[in-house]
């Protein structure tokens, strides 16, 4: 299975776009499916874990709020949103898009929401090693003629 087809990549690129940016692509691809909720929007919070070094033992850094939700398209797919913070909105779309992939048009929503989504990510994670790499400073010591 590639990374476009893999649930974890879709779910992934979903979580963490803007929502403004998400809620935009959606509503240009025009889709509004009839579905039933199987898990109506919801906010609460979850613990997040870090390592020191990446490596360490892991630790509780501390919590931060999510929004979460499941529904069912009539065609019987099941799509599931967990967002980063409050907004009920994202978390809808997020699901109708996770549900949309397993269906038929799985690639007009490809076409439509995940790929540029993925090319702006993509671009903004290049912007971001450009900057950081400007500031880079190599350090090198000179050898004394002593030894």
């Amino acid at each position: 299975m590639t990374a476009e087809n893999n649930r974890r990549s879709w779910m992934s690129v979903l979580a963490k776009t803007p929502a403004g940016r998400l809620l935009a692509l959606w509503h240009e691809l025009g889709a509004e499916p009839d579905f039933h909720w199987l898990r109506a929007p919801e906010i609460g919070a979850t613990m997040v874990r870090g390592r020191l070094g990446g490596t360490g033992a892991p630790f509780n850094l501390g919590e931060m709020t999510l929004t979460r939700c499941a529904l069912q398209l009539e065609s019987g797919a099941v799509g599931h949103g967990y967002v980063q913070g409050r907004d009920k909105d994202k978390a809808r779309v997020a699901a109708l898009v996770d549900a949309l992939m397993q269906t038929e048009q799985a690639e007009a929503v490809r076409a439509a929401i995940l790929t540029p989504l993925q090319a702006e990510m993509t671009a903004s994670k290049g912007t971001r090693a450009a900057k950081a790499a400007a500031t880079k400073v190599d350090f090198f010591t000179m050898v004394r003629g002593e030894d």
